[in-house]
């Protein structure tokens, strides 16, 4: 059997344990320290952004944001339904209701015509317009934001970007997560780069970000014995866990750069194949991570994602299909939604592909000719 090729794999630079030593050393085994300090520091001046808080996951970071919204027992949240769960659920938990947009074709991401729709829509039903909006940069492509926030302008409603896939993806030379009001990353073992599990919540100024800090460590007051007004959290990124960030951070530049080669490769590799599309940025001034790489099989090859993962699977690749849209789970099966069938529709044709900075090109054509020779077979 040859070796296994993973989707995308931890890729560690070798300056880890430096820091996890120094927290050892000075007994910083804690939820806060001076890597915390550091890792944040790092997040600021790579994204641009002047406030960057580190949390104990991507999906603590979006909690946090609708906290900070205002996001109560009730309202309405805009969201994508091309997404993770992660990107609907922290609605859930403050109590309000997702009301889903569909994905445009170009990004597939949210449809700037479905938000307006939506939004002018719930106003009629209920009265008041939703609360806030969440945009996602699905697998690193930026959404149309311009269009999206100038929507959310129109309305005053405020937009929390998930950009837990888009670390160093940018849109109109702006790093994303740094274009709304707030903006939520994610550093789980298979994302750009990785604290073994942890996230960080873009702020847009240094009050907001002093709240997320106190939200996040239980809402304690400052005072001698342990006082408390507002509903806290346990959502503070540990010392150890900030110190494997920071050596990553060393490296950032690089994991990205890889991601876009292994993209170029996969390009390349399927230019001549007839019936895949590798997703594309749309024009040049959107420039995706390409987090992972994903493709799409066109319906006169009447081949499904899973017939394809499978057969990769037959060679020891794991391959995974595109994320199921949140208006087709059962969990949300109530939700409005609004828009077509555009994201049900990418979903049924398509596939992310091994993706790691830690591949190499020869593990990048291994896949190409799997795929390419299952395709030869079925024709």
């Amino acid at each position: 059997m040859k070796d296994r090729i993973f989707l995308s794999f931890p890729h560690l630079g070798g300056h880890e344990m430096q820091y996890i030593n120094e927290a050892f050393s000075g007994s910083w085994v804690v939820p806060l320290g001076p890597h915390v300090d550091k890792f944040e520091q790092r997040l600021e001046e790579y994204t641009g952004a002047s406030h960057v808080v580190a949390l104990s996951a991507g999906t603590a970071a979006l909690h946090l944001a609708l906290v900070m919204l205002g996001v109560t027992a009730g309202d309405e949240v805009l969201c994508q339904s091309f997404t993770f769960s992660a990107s609907a659920n922290p609605v859930k938990y403050q109590g309000a209701n997702p009301v889903f947009v569909d994905s445009e074709p170009t990004t597939w991401n949210m449809s700037p015509e479905s938000l307006e729709e939506a939004i002018n829509d719930r106003k009629k039903v209920t009265g008041r317009y939703p609360k806030a909006i969440v945009v996602v940069h699905l697998y690193g492509m930026p959404a149309k934001m311009d269009e999206i926030l100038e929507i959310a302008r129109r309305y005053a409603i405020p937009v929390l970007e998930d950009a837990a896939e888009a670390l160093g993806s940018e849109y109109h030379g702006k790093k994303c997560g740094t274009l709304g009001n707030y903006g939520a990353l994610s550093f789980n073992g298979n994302k750009i780069i990785t604290t073994s599990g942890g996230g960080a919540l873009i702020c847009p100024d240094a009050e907001a970000a002093r709240h997320v800090k106190f939200l996040a460590t239980q809402a304690r007051e400052p005072m001698p014995y342990y006082f408390h007004k507002e509903l806290g959290y346990n959502y503070r990124l540990s010392n150890i866990s900030a110190g494997i960030g920071c050596g990553q951070m060393e490296f950032i530049t690089d994991r990205v750069a890889r991601r876009r080669a292994i993209h170029n490769l996969y390009t390349e590799g399927f230019k001549n194949v007839e019936g895949i599309t590798v997703h594309q940025n749309p024009s040049a001034d959107v420039k995706s991570n390409f987090w992972l790489t994903t493709i799409l099989f066109d319906e006169n090859l009447h081949i499904s994602p899973e017939d394809v993962r499978q057969a990769l699977e037959a060679e020891n690749i794991e391959s995974r299909w595109l994320w199921r849209p949140m208006n087709m789970q059962p969990i949300y099966a109530d939700a409005p939604f609004y828009g077509s069938d555009c994201a049900e529709r990418i979903f049924n044709s398509g596939l992310c592909l091994p993706s790691g900075s830690i591949l190499t090109d020869d593990e990048i054509h291994r896949v190409i000719d799997c795929v390419t020779q299952y395709i030869s077979k079925r024709q």
